[in-house]
Protein backbone atom coordinates (compact mmCIF):
# COMPACT_ATOMS: atom_id res chain seq x y z
CA UNK A 1 0.00 0.00 0.00
CA UNK A 2 1.41 3.30 -0.77
CA UNK A 3 0.38 5.02 2.68
CA UNK A 4 3.95 6.49 3.16
CA UNK A 5 4.10 10.22 2.30
CA UNK A 6 7.86 11.00 2.77
CA UNK A 7 8.72 7.60 0.86
CA UNK A 8 10.79 6.24 3.73
CA UNK A 9 10.20 2.59 3.56
CA UNK A 10 12.41 0.37 1.71
CA UNK A 11 12.78 -1.98 -0.18
CA UNK A 12 9.83 0.45 -2.22
CA UNK A 13 8.66 -0.67 -6.20
CA UNK A 14 11.29 -0.95 -8.73
CA UNK A 15 14.38 -1.67 -5.95
CA UNK A 16 16.08 -4.80 -5.43
CA UNK A 17 14.11 -7.01 -2.90
CA UNK A 18 10.94 -5.56 -3.17
CA UNK A 19 7.81 -8.34 -2.49
CA UNK A 20 10.97 -10.96 -1.46
CA UNK A 21 12.57 -8.99 1.09
CA UNK A 22 11.77 -10.65 4.63
CA UNK A 23 11.19 -7.25 6.35
CA UNK A 24 10.75 -3.78 5.62
CA UNK A 25 12.72 -1.10 7.10
CA UNK A 26 11.86 2.73 8.12
CA UNK A 27 14.44 5.55 6.99
CA UNK A 28 15.26 6.84 10.47
CA UNK A 29 16.43 9.93 8.73
CA UNK A 30 13.52 10.51 6.84
CA UNK A 31 10.21 9.22 8.69
CA UNK A 32 8.26 12.17 10.19
CA UNK A 33 6.72 9.93 12.83
CA UNK A 34 3.06 10.69 11.43
CA UNK A 35 1.97 7.02 12.40
CA UNK A 36 0.16 6.18 8.64
CA UNK A 37 2.57 3.35 7.96
CA UNK A 38 1.86 1.67 11.32
CA UNK A 39 -2.04 2.40 10.97
CA UNK A 40 -2.34 1.05 7.56
CA UNK A 41 -0.04 -2.35 8.68
CA UNK A 42 -2.44 -5.12 9.08
CA UNK A 43 0.07 -7.03 11.36
CA UNK A 44 1.04 -4.63 13.74
CA UNK A 45 4.72 -4.51 13.15
CA UNK A 46 5.38 -1.04 13.52
CA UNK A 47 6.38 0.63 16.30
CA UNK A 48 8.40 3.40 18.07
CA UNK A 49 11.98 2.44 18.80
CA UNK A 50 11.38 3.53 22.13
CA UNK A 51 8.49 0.64 22.91
CA UNK A 52 10.71 -2.10 21.85
CA UNK A 53 10.92 -5.01 24.31
CA UNK A 54 13.85 -6.64 25.10
CA UNK A 55 13.01 -9.42 22.73
CA UNK A 56 12.42 -7.15 19.88
CA UNK A 57 15.46 -4.82 20.68
CA UNK A 58 17.65 -5.97 18.23
CA UNK A 59 15.33 -4.66 15.32
CA UNK A 60 16.46 -1.38 16.08
CA UNK A 61 20.42 -2.13 15.08
CA UNK A 62 18.52 -5.05 12.02
CA UNK A 63 16.63 -1.40 10.71
CA UNK A 64 19.73 0.79 10.74
CA UNK A 65 21.94 -1.43 9.49
CA UNK A 66 20.40 -1.36 6.18
CA UNK A 67 20.24 2.15 5.83
CA UNK A 68 24.02 1.99 6.44
CA UNK A 69 24.27 -0.51 3.98
CA UNK A 70 21.96 -0.10 1.20
CA UNK A 71 21.32 2.86 -0.85
CA UNK A 72 18.04 3.70 -1.45
CA UNK A 73 16.01 6.11 -3.62
CA UNK A 74 14.31 9.37 -2.14
CA UNK A 75 10.94 9.71 -3.18
CA UNK A 76 7.77 8.28 -2.56
CA UNK A 77 6.11 5.32 -4.62
CA UNK A 78 3.38 5.78 -7.29
CA UNK A 79 0.60 3.36 -6.84
CA UNK A 80 0.23 0.45 -9.32
CA UNK A 81 -3.04 -0.71 -10.93
CA UNK A 82 -3.61 -3.56 -12.19
CA UNK A 83 -5.30 -4.21 -15.48
CA UNK A 84 -8.68 -5.49 -14.98
CA UNK A 85 -10.56 -6.83 -18.32
CA UNK A 86 -14.08 -7.70 -18.61
CA UNK A 87 -15.18 -10.83 -17.47
CA UNK A 88 -18.14 -12.70 -17.77
CA UNK A 89 -20.36 -13.10 -15.17
CA UNK A 90 -21.29 -16.06 -12.92
CA UNK A 91 -17.55 -17.45 -12.61
CA UNK A 92 -16.95 -19.78 -10.37
CA UNK A 93 -13.34 -20.27 -9.29
CA UNK A 94 -12.13 -22.99 -6.63
CA UNK A 95 -8.94 -22.18 -4.39
CA UNK A 96 -7.29 -24.81 -2.97
CA UNK A 97 -4.93 -24.26 0.63
CA UNK A 98 -5.84 -21.63 3.03
CA UNK A 99 -1.93 -20.82 3.89
CA UNK A 100 -0.20 -17.33 2.89
CA UNK A 101 -0.40 -17.69 -0.86
CA UNK A 102 -4.05 -18.69 -0.28
CA UNK A 103 -4.93 -15.98 1.37
CA UNK A 104 -3.32 -13.01 -1.13
CA UNK A 105 -4.50 -14.90 -3.93
CA UNK A 106 -8.52 -14.76 -2.49
CA UNK A 107 -7.68 -11.38 -1.60
CA UNK A 108 -6.50 -10.55 -5.57
CA UNK A 109 -9.59 -12.54 -6.93
CA UNK A 110 -11.77 -10.79 -4.71
CA UNK A 111 -10.58 -7.12 -5.76
CA UNK A 112 -10.16 -8.11 -9.36
CA UNK A 113 -13.14 -10.06 -10.28
CA UNK A 114 -16.65 -10.73 -9.21
CA UNK A 115 -16.50 -14.56 -9.36
CA UNK A 116 -17.52 -16.68 -6.36
CA UNK A 117 -14.80 -18.50 -4.90
CA UNK A 118 -14.72 -22.05 -3.07
CA UNK A 119 -11.83 -22.51 -1.10
CA UNK A 120 -10.93 -26.13 -0.05
CA UNK A 121 -8.54 -27.61 2.67
CA UNK A 122 -7.87 -30.80 3.46
CA UNK A 123 -7.93 -29.39 7.97
CA UNK A 124 -10.65 -28.24 9.41
CA UNK A 125 -8.71 -25.23 10.75
CA UNK A 126 -7.54 -22.46 7.92
CA UNK A 127 -4.26 -20.80 8.31
CA UNK A 128 -1.95 -22.73 6.72
CA UNK A 129 1.65 -22.34 7.26
CA UNK A 130 0.50 -19.10 9.31
CA UNK A 131 -1.35 -21.80 11.47
CA UNK A 132 1.12 -24.56 11.70
CA UNK A 133 4.80 -23.62 10.64
CA UNK A 134 4.89 -19.95 12.27
CA UNK A 135 6.76 -19.92 14.96
CA UNK A 136 4.38 -20.15 18.72
CA UNK A 137 7.02 -17.53 19.82
CA UNK A 138 5.91 -15.18 17.35
CA UNK A 139 2.44 -14.46 17.35
CA UNK A 140 2.50 -10.88 16.09
CA UNK A 141 3.35 -12.65 12.75
CA UNK A 142 0.17 -14.47 13.00
CA UNK A 143 -1.67 -11.54 13.23
CA UNK A 144 -2.17 -11.70 9.24
CA UNK A 145 -4.57 -13.73 9.46
CA UNK A 146 -6.66 -11.07 10.67
CA UNK A 147 -6.94 -9.90 7.51
CA UNK A 148 -7.40 -13.29 5.49
CA UNK A 149 -10.09 -14.19 7.82
CA UNK A 150 -11.80 -11.23 6.86
CA UNK A 151 -11.91 -12.32 3.19
CA UNK A 152 -12.87 -16.02 4.04
CA UNK A 153 -16.02 -14.30 5.37
CA UNK A 154 -16.89 -12.81 2.07
CA UNK A 155 -20.72 -13.70 1.19
CA UNK A 156 -18.75 -14.58 -2.49
CA UNK A 157 -16.52 -17.29 -0.76
CA UNK A 158 -17.58 -20.75 0.70
CA UNK A 159 -15.09 -22.84 2.80
CA UNK A 160 -15.07 -26.40 2.38
CA UNK A 161 -12.72 -28.13 5.12
CA UNK A 162 -11.43 -31.79 5.70
CA UNK A 163 -11.53 -32.38 2.16
CA UNK A 164 -8.12 -33.28 0.18
CA UNK A 165 -7.72 -33.28 -3.57
CA UNK A 166 -6.63 -36.41 -4.82
CA UNK A 167 -7.91 -38.27 -2.24
CA UNK A 168 -11.48 -37.06 -1.53
CA UNK A 169 -11.82 -35.26 -4.92
CA UNK A 170 -9.75 -35.27 -7.74
CA UNK A 171 -8.55 -32.63 -10.15
CA UNK A 172 -10.71 -33.03 -13.05
CA UNK A 173 -13.47 -33.33 -10.35
CA UNK A 174 -13.04 -29.72 -9.46
CA UNK A 175 -11.92 -29.28 -13.24
CA UNK A 176 -15.39 -30.56 -14.12
CA UNK A 177 -17.14 -27.83 -11.47
CA UNK A 178 -15.20 -24.68 -11.81
CA UNK A 179 -14.01 -22.27 -14.34
CA UNK A 180 -10.72 -22.16 -13.06
CA UNK A 181 -8.96 -24.26 -9.96
CA UNK A 182 -5.81 -22.32 -8.35
CA UNK A 183 -3.55 -24.87 -6.19
CA UNK A 184 -2.13 -23.32 -3.21
CA UNK A 185 -0.85 -26.10 -1.66
CA UNK A 186 2.51 -25.32 -0.21
CA UNK A 187 5.37 -27.50 0.55
CA UNK A 188 5.02 -29.92 3.60
CA UNK A 189 7.07 -32.64 2.65
CA UNK A 190 10.98 -32.71 4.05
CA UNK A 191 13.85 -33.36 1.95
CA UNK A 192 15.77 -36.21 3.30
CA UNK A 193 19.35 -36.52 3.75
CA UNK A 194 20.16 -39.66 2.33
CA UNK A 195 22.52 -40.84 4.66
CA UNK A 196 22.47 -44.46 6.86
CA UNK A 197 21.00 -44.57 9.82
CA UNK A 198 18.58 -42.09 9.01
CA UNK A 199 15.12 -43.88 10.09
CA UNK A 200 16.51 -44.75 13.33
CA UNK A 201 14.42 -42.95 16.08
CA UNK A 202 15.24 -39.63 17.17
CA UNK A 203 16.65 -38.85 13.62
CA UNK A 204 13.37 -36.86 11.86
CA UNK A 205 12.71 -33.53 10.09
CA UNK A 206 12.20 -29.92 11.30
CA UNK A 207 9.12 -30.93 9.10
CA UNK A 208 7.99 -33.51 11.70
CA UNK A 209 8.85 -31.41 14.63
CA UNK A 210 6.79 -28.16 13.93
CA UNK A 211 3.90 -29.99 12.85
CA UNK A 212 3.72 -32.02 16.65
CA UNK A 213 4.98 -28.89 18.46
CA UNK A 214 2.47 -26.35 16.25
CA UNK A 215 -0.68 -28.78 16.83
CA UNK A 216 -1.22 -30.12 12.93
CA UNK A 217 -3.91 -33.08 13.88
CA UNK A 218 -2.47 -36.54 14.89
CA UNK A 219 1.00 -36.18 14.72
CA UNK A 220 2.88 -38.08 17.06
CA UNK A 221 6.61 -36.53 18.98
CA UNK A 222 9.16 -37.54 17.02
CA UNK A 223 11.63 -36.66 19.67
CA UNK A 224 13.57 -38.90 22.23
CA UNK A 225 13.98 -37.15 25.72
CA UNK A 226 16.64 -35.82 26.41
CA UNK A 227 20.16 -37.85 27.90
CA UNK A 228 23.06 -37.23 26.35
CA UNK A 229 21.14 -33.00 26.38
CA UNK A 230 22.52 -32.80 22.67
CA UNK A 231 20.55 -32.13 19.65
CA UNK A 232 21.76 -32.04 16.08
CA UNK A 233 20.25 -29.74 13.82
CA UNK A 234 21.01 -30.34 9.92
CA UNK A 235 20.41 -26.50 7.99
CA UNK A 236 21.21 -23.05 8.86
CA UNK A 237 17.58 -21.52 7.69
CA UNK A 238 15.06 -19.54 9.62
CA UNK A 239 13.04 -23.00 10.39
CA UNK A 240 16.24 -24.47 11.94
CA UNK A 241 17.02 -21.70 14.07
CA UNK A 242 13.27 -21.19 15.38
CA UNK A 243 13.61 -24.92 16.54
CA UNK A 244 17.34 -23.81 18.49
CA UNK A 245 15.67 -21.03 20.10
CA UNK A 246 12.52 -22.90 21.57
CA UNK A 247 14.50 -25.54 22.89
CA UNK A 248 16.36 -22.72 25.03
CA UNK A 249 12.81 -21.28 26.20
CA UNK A 250 11.79 -21.78 29.26
CA UNK A 251 8.43 -24.05 29.35
CA UNK A 252 6.87 -21.29 31.31
CA UNK A 253 7.13 -19.09 28.46
CA UNK A 254 5.97 -21.63 26.20
CA UNK A 255 2.83 -21.71 28.02
CA UNK A 256 1.99 -18.17 27.67
CA UNK A 257 2.31 -18.95 23.66
CA UNK A 258 -0.69 -21.11 21.48
CA UNK A 259 2.14 -24.10 21.21
CA UNK A 260 0.12 -27.36 21.19
CA UNK A 261 -0.44 -28.33 25.08
CA UNK A 262 0.82 -32.32 23.54
CA UNK A 263 4.38 -30.92 23.18
CA UNK A 264 4.20 -29.46 26.75
CA UNK A 265 5.64 -32.29 29.51
CA UNK A 266 8.46 -32.86 26.49
CA UNK A 267 9.93 -29.31 26.67
CA UNK A 268 9.22 -29.41 30.60
CA UNK A 269 11.08 -32.14 30.95
CA UNK A 270 13.66 -31.08 28.95
CA UNK A 271 17.38 -31.58 29.39
CA UNK A 272 19.33 -30.06 25.67
CA UNK A 273 21.39 -28.05 27.28
CA UNK A 274 23.18 -27.76 23.64
CA UNK A 275 22.22 -27.34 20.01
CA UNK A 276 24.69 -28.00 17.04
CA UNK A 277 23.42 -26.63 13.96
CA UNK A 278 25.74 -28.08 10.35
CA UNK A 279 26.21 -25.89 7.79
CA UNK A 280 27.50 -27.38 4.30
CA UNK A 281 29.27 -24.82 3.11
CA UNK A 282 30.32 -21.48 5.05
CA UNK A 283 28.71 -18.97 7.56
CA UNK A 284 28.48 -16.04 4.03
CA UNK A 285 25.76 -19.24 2.69
CA UNK A 286 23.81 -19.27 5.86
CA UNK A 287 19.95 -19.07 5.17
CA UNK A 288 19.11 -17.83 8.17
CA UNK A 289 17.55 -13.91 8.06
CA UNK A 290 19.99 -11.41 10.03
CA UNK A 291 16.27 -10.80 12.36
CA UNK A 292 16.30 -14.10 13.17
CA UNK A 293 19.85 -14.53 13.98
CA UNK A 294 19.48 -11.88 16.31
CA UNK A 295 16.78 -12.81 18.19
CA UNK A 296 18.72 -16.18 18.53
CA UNK A 297 21.73 -14.20 19.88
CA UNK A 298 19.80 -11.83 21.82
CA UNK A 299 18.24 -14.94 24.19
CA UNK A 300 19.77 -14.20 27.95
CA UNK A 301 21.88 -17.06 29.55
CA UNK A 302 22.36 -18.60 25.81
CA UNK A 303 25.91 -18.73 24.60
CA UNK A 304 25.91 -18.63 20.34
CA UNK A 305 29.29 -19.63 19.04
CA UNK A 306 30.37 -20.12 15.53
CA UNK A 307 33.02 -22.48 14.19
CA UNK A 308 34.44 -22.98 10.62
CA UNK A 309 35.28 -26.57 10.14
CA UNK A 310 39.22 -26.72 10.68
CA UNK A 311 38.03 -24.61 14.37
CA UNK A 312 36.07 -27.86 15.55
CA UNK A 313 37.77 -29.57 18.33
CA UNK A 314 35.67 -33.26 18.22
CA UNK A 315 36.75 -34.35 22.09
CA UNK A 316 33.99 -31.64 22.60
CA UNK A 317 31.27 -33.02 21.20
CA UNK A 318 31.99 -36.86 21.88
CA UNK A 319 30.38 -36.83 25.22
CA UNK A 320 27.37 -34.65 27.03
CA UNK A 321 27.98 -31.25 26.68
CA UNK A 322 29.41 -29.50 29.81
CA UNK A 323 26.95 -29.20 32.35
CA UNK A 324 25.11 -25.71 33.13
CA UNK A 325 25.60 -24.43 30.50
CA UNK A 326 23.63 -23.49 27.52
CA UNK A 327 24.86 -23.49 23.85
CA UNK A 328 24.11 -22.80 20.18
CA UNK A 329 26.81 -23.84 18.21
CA UNK A 330 26.94 -23.07 14.40
CA UNK A 331 29.64 -25.98 12.58
CA UNK A 332 29.94 -24.85 9.04
CA UNK A 333 31.85 -26.67 6.10
CA UNK A 334 30.69 -29.54 8.00
CA UNK A 335 27.80 -32.16 6.75
CA UNK A 336 26.27 -35.36 8.52
CA UNK A 337 27.46 -38.71 6.67
CA UNK A 338 25.70 -41.21 8.61
CA UNK A 339 23.26 -41.58 11.70
CA UNK A 340 24.54 -44.14 14.60
CA UNK A 341 22.59 -45.92 16.95
CA UNK A 342 21.75 -49.05 19.26
CA UNK A 343 18.46 -51.03 19.58
CA UNK A 344 16.72 -49.09 16.75
CA UNK A 345 17.36 -45.48 18.64
CA UNK A 346 20.26 -43.05 17.66
CA UNK A 347 22.88 -42.11 19.84
CA UNK A 348 25.52 -40.12 17.75
CA UNK A 349 25.52 -38.38 14.25
CA UNK A 350 29.30 -39.33 12.19
CA UNK A 351 29.97 -35.66 10.40
CA UNK A 352 32.54 -34.63 8.08
CA UNK A 353 34.16 -31.46 8.62
CA UNK A 354 36.56 -30.52 6.09
CA UNK A 355 39.01 -33.97 5.61
CA UNK A 356 38.45 -35.14 9.46
CA UNK A 357 35.23 -37.63 10.01
CA UNK A 358 33.95 -37.55 13.96
CA UNK A 359 30.91 -38.61 16.05
CA UNK A 360 28.96 -36.13 17.96
CA UNK A 361 26.64 -37.66 20.44
CA UNK A 362 23.17 -36.33 20.49
CA UNK A 363 19.55 -37.49 21.46
CA UNK A 364 17.95 -36.39 18.26
CA UNK A 365 19.20 -35.11 14.53
CA UNK A 366 16.96 -33.10 12.99
CA UNK A 367 17.07 -32.09 8.96
CA UNK A 368 15.96 -28.69 8.31
CA UNK A 369 17.28 -28.81 4.44
CA UNK A 370 14.28 -27.58 2.69
CA UNK A 371 10.86 -28.43 1.17
CA UNK A 372 8.84 -30.73 -1.38
CA UNK A 373 5.30 -30.12 -2.64
CA UNK A 374 3.49 -33.31 -2.02
CA UNK A 375 2.41 -35.11 -5.41
CA UNK A 376 -1.62 -34.83 -6.01
CA UNK A 377 -2.85 -37.93 -7.69
CA UNK A 378 -3.86 -36.30 -10.93
CA UNK A 379 -1.95 -33.51 -11.53
CA UNK A 380 1.44 -32.75 -13.05
CA UNK A 381 4.33 -32.93 -10.63
CA UNK A 382 8.26 -32.46 -11.28
CA UNK A 383 9.79 -34.77 -9.10
CA UNK A 384 13.23 -33.11 -9.19
CA UNK A 385 12.53 -29.70 -8.46
CA UNK A 386 9.66 -31.17 -5.53
CA UNK A 387 7.10 -28.87 -6.94
CA UNK A 388 4.16 -28.48 -9.37
CA UNK A 389 5.31 -27.20 -13.02
CA UNK A 390 4.12 -24.40 -14.31
CA UNK A 391 4.66 -21.21 -16.54
CA UNK A 392 3.66 -17.93 -15.45
CA UNK A 393 1.53 -19.56 -12.88
CA UNK A 394 -0.33 -21.95 -15.41
CA UNK A 395 0.26 -25.76 -14.52
CA UNK A 396 2.17 -27.19 -17.61
CA UNK A 397 2.47 -30.65 -18.86
CA UNK A 398 5.27 -31.01 -20.45
CA UNK A 399 4.87 -29.02 -22.90
CA UNK A 400 1.43 -28.37 -22.94
CA UNK A 401 -0.44 -25.91 -20.67
CA UNK A 402 -3.23 -27.55 -18.69
CA UNK A 403 -6.18 -25.11 -19.10
CA UNK A 404 -8.07 -23.74 -16.41
CA UNK A 405 -5.55 -25.01 -13.88
CA UNK A 406 -3.52 -22.29 -11.79
CA UNK A 407 -0.44 -22.66 -8.78
CA UNK A 408 0.34 -20.11 -6.37
CA UNK A 409 3.00 -20.38 -3.68
CA UNK A 410 5.81 -22.97 -2.73
CA UNK A 411 3.94 -25.06 -4.89
CA UNK A 412 4.97 -22.98 -7.36
CA UNK A 413 8.36 -21.47 -7.12
CA UNK A 414 9.40 -23.90 -4.66
CA UNK A 415 10.14 -23.51 -0.77
CA UNK A 416 12.04 -20.18 -1.22
CA UNK A 417 10.67 -16.54 0.27
CA UNK A 418 8.62 -15.25 3.71
CA UNK A 419 5.07 -15.03 4.10
CA UNK A 420 5.17 -11.23 2.39
CA UNK A 421 6.82 -13.01 -0.46
CA UNK A 422 3.30 -15.11 -1.13
CA UNK A 423 1.52 -11.61 -2.50
CA UNK A 424 3.38 -10.49 -5.81
CA UNK A 425 3.44 -14.38 -6.36
CA UNK A 426 -0.71 -14.06 -6.23
CA UNK A 427 -1.08 -11.44 -7.86
CA UNK A 428 0.82 -12.92 -11.07
CA UNK A 429 -0.66 -16.35 -10.64
CA UNK A 430 -4.65 -14.52 -10.39
CA UNK A 431 -3.65 -11.84 -13.49
CA UNK A 432 -2.42 -15.06 -15.92
CA UNK A 433 -6.12 -15.92 -14.33
CA UNK A 434 -7.89 -13.40 -15.19
CA UNK A 435 -6.38 -13.04 -18.54
CA UNK A 436 -7.07 -16.26 -19.91
CA UNK A 437 -10.54 -16.19 -18.86
CA UNK A 438 -10.70 -12.79 -21.30
CA UNK A 439 -9.02 -14.16 -23.64
CA UNK A 440 -11.74 -17.27 -23.86
CA UNK A 441 -8.55 -19.93 -23.39
CA UNK A 442 -10.35 -21.78 -20.12
CA UNK A 443 -12.63 -24.37 -21.17
CA UNK A 444 -16.22 -23.98 -19.37
CA UNK A 445 -17.13 -26.62 -16.68
CA UNK A 446 -19.25 -29.41 -17.33
CA UNK A 447 -21.16 -29.11 -13.60
CA UNK A 448 -22.63 -26.32 -11.71
CA UNK A 449 -20.11 -25.36 -9.07
CA UNK A 450 -23.03 -25.46 -6.51
CA UNK A 451 -23.28 -29.24 -7.11
CA UNK A 452 -20.02 -29.87 -5.55
CA UNK A 453 -21.11 -30.49 -1.55
CA UNK A 454 -23.46 -32.92 -3.15
CA UNK A 455 -21.08 -34.62 -4.85
CA UNK A 456 -18.98 -34.66 -2.32
CA UNK A 457 -21.40 -36.46 0.06
CA UNK A 458 -21.85 -39.01 -2.40
CA UNK A 459 -18.49 -39.99 -1.70
CA UNK A 460 -18.86 -39.89 1.55
CA UNK A 461 -17.16 -36.71 2.60
CA UNK A 462 -19.00 -34.11 4.93
CA UNK A 463 -17.30 -30.87 4.36
CA UNK A 464 -17.00 -28.48 7.34
CA UNK A 465 -18.72 -25.55 6.69
CA UNK A 466 -17.81 -21.98 7.80
CA UNK A 467 -20.05 -22.14 10.44
CA UNK A 468 -17.69 -25.13 11.76
CA UNK A 469 -14.32 -23.28 11.51
CA UNK A 470 -15.62 -20.36 13.67
CA UNK A 471 -17.01 -22.60 16.44
CA UNK A 472 -13.36 -24.58 16.34
CA UNK A 473 -11.74 -21.05 16.63
CA UNK A 474 -14.43 -19.63 19.50
CA UNK A 475 -13.24 -23.04 21.50
CA UNK A 476 -9.89 -22.75 21.20
CA UNK A 477 -9.97 -19.10 21.84
CA UNK A 478 -12.15 -19.76 25.18
CA UNK A 479 -10.28 -22.90 26.17
CA UNK A 480 -6.41 -20.24 25.60
CA UNK A 481 -8.81 -17.54 27.39
CA UNK A 482 -8.95 -19.26 30.60
CA UNK A 483 -4.86 -19.79 30.58
CA UNK A 484 -3.66 -16.66 29.42
CA UNK A 485 -3.15 -17.91 26.16
CA UNK A 486 -4.02 -16.98 22.85
CA UNK A 487 -5.77 -19.88 22.30
CA UNK A 488 -5.34 -23.70 23.27
CA UNK A 489 -5.22 -26.28 19.84
CA UNK A 490 -7.04 -28.83 19.16
CA UNK A 491 -4.83 -31.72 18.15
CA UNK A 492 -7.22 -34.34 16.99
CA UNK A 493 -8.97 -34.91 13.80
CA UNK A 494 -11.45 -36.59 15.46
CA UNK A 495 -11.62 -33.59 18.50
CA UNK A 496 -11.51 -31.10 15.62
CA UNK A 497 -14.29 -32.78 13.57
CA UNK A 498 -16.52 -32.99 17.05
CA UNK A 499 -15.82 -29.35 17.74
CA UNK A 500 -16.93 -28.11 14.38
CA UNK A 501 -20.74 -30.19 14.34
CA UNK A 502 -21.59 -29.04 18.00
CA UNK A 503 -24.59 -26.67 17.65
CA UNK A 504 -24.60 -23.72 19.81
CA UNK A 505 -26.56 -23.84 22.81
CA UNK A 506 -28.93 -20.69 23.10
CA UNK A 507 -30.02 -19.15 26.06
Amino acid sequence: MAVCPVGCIHPAPGEPGFGTADILHIDPEKCIDCGACADACPVDAIFPIDRLGPKDAHFAEVNAAYYRDTEVDAGPTQTQYARIPRLPEGLHVALVGTGPSAGYALRTLLNRTTASVTVIDKLPTPGGLIRSGVAPDHPATKNIMHGFDLHLRDPRVTVLGGVEVGVDITPQDLADHFDAVVYAVGASEPRRLGIAGEDLHGSTSATETVAWYNGIPDVENPLRPGVVGRTVLVGTGNVALDIARLFHTSSDALRRTDIADRSLPFFDDNATSEIVLLGRRGPETAAYTKAEFAALAAMPDVEVVTLDADEVDPSEFSGPPQAGRRRVVFVFGTRPVEVIGDAGSMTAVRVRSGEREYDIAADNLISSIGYRTRPIAGLPFDPDAGLIPSHDGRVVDGDDVVRGSYVVGWAKRGPSGGIGANRACAEDTVTAVVDDIADGLVPSPNRDADELEAFLRKRGVTPIRRRGIRTIDRVERERGAGAGRPRVKLTSTEELTKTARRRRRRG
